[in-house]
């Protein structure tokens, strides 16, 4: 299996699977990752044919360089182990990754685990697919730790905040958006000015995706923002998802990629932290030191672990000679 840590993940494009005319545009696409969708954008009547769409393009399309996955239908939808089926098979050469939405509990992910490992020991396929697991109710939130390590193959765990709203009775019909009713107000009834500061309705259940994550080595993403002509609104959110510590964001509109790429893209100045934090370690390791003093600050293996990881993604996301 590769090092789910070095896939560059800062934007996840998601691509009906009803659409195939869509899929080369995917391809060609600014997005890390590609996901080839036969759950929510695919209606019931349609759900045979957007899996035959991605069966044929994970036999036929090639994706470059580009990294791709399959949302599936849900555990306890009757399309789920066709699905499965049929594009482990497909993929045999090229699928990356398979989302799994709605997941619950540990036993959820055993039994993925368990079904992919079983088409791969039946079609004679060298194990290469991860699992992404969507965090989209209370119970998935209320087992998340525990969900987080339930499988070496689980790379990625994503918050789908629409769902989980609905989950668990959330007034809101927004997906990813901030929400009015959600606010404190300053003062007291005895001020004559007291002004209304909105908070993050999400903060919590989205910060608790990434302890769970980090803390297995997975990649924490967050979840659409619906609102696609609303620009400002989805920078706000994505640079909100970077600094609790997202890996990066879904993208439901080819229009949104640049502004989540920017958003997970380590600057020219934290890049050239880290390229000196792997120098000065590789320095003090030749001579026999365990930590190092830099700019002021002392650093340590963890330090470079930090360091390393930074740089071998960047490496990975810009042409040769970037700066």
């Amino acid at each position: 299996m590769p090092d789910p840590a070095l896939r560059p993940n800062r934007s996840q494009l998601i691509v009906p699977g009803i659409r195939p005319e869509l899929f080369v545009k995917a391809v060609r696409s600014d997005a890390d990752v590609m996901v080839l969708d036969l759950e929510d954008s695919v209606a019931g009547a349609d759900k045979d044919k957007a899996r035959r769409n991605v069966v044929d393009a994970l036999q036929s399309l090639d994706f470059g360089a580009k990294t791709v996955s399959v949302r599936l239908n849900a555990l306890d939808d009757a399309a789920f182990a066709d699905d499965l089926a049929a594009v482990v098979a497909a993929g045999a050469r090229r699928l990356d990754l398979v989302m799994v939405p709605k997941i619950g509990s540990v036993e959820d992910v055993r039994r993925i685990e368990a079904a992919i490992a079983a088409i791969e020991a039946d079609k004679r396929i060298a194990p290469r697919v991860g699992i992404e697991l969507l965090i989209e109710s209370a119970r998935g939130m209320m087992n998340v730790e525990a969900i987080a390590g339930a499988s070496k193959r689980v790379e990625a765990l994503h918050f789908g905040p629409g769902d989980y709203a609905a989950s668990i009775g959330a007034r809101s019909t927004m997906i990813g958006g901030a929400n009015p009713r959600y606010g404190v107000l300053t003062g007291t009834a005895a001020d004559s000015e007291r002004a209304y500061h909105w908070n993050d309705v999400f903060h919590y259940a989205l910060s608790r995706i990434v302890v769970a994550a980090r803390a297995f080595g997975l990649r924490p993403l967050d979840g659409p923002y619906a609102d696609f002509k609303d620009g400002d609104g989805l920078k706000a959110a994505a640079d909100r998802a970077a600094a609790l510590g997202c890996e990066g964001k879904w993208v439901i509109h080819p229009g949104q990629i640049a502004a989540v790429n920017a958003a997970f893209t380590p600057s020219a100045a934290e890049l050239d932290e880290a390229r000196r934090i792997v120098a000065a370690m590789a320095t003090a390791g030749a001579e026999g030191r365990g930590a190092v003093s830099l700019d002021g600050r002392m650093i340590d293996i963890a330090s470079i672990r930090q360091a390393e990881v930074m740089v071998k993604k960047w490496e990975r996301v810009v042409p040769p000679g970037a700066p």
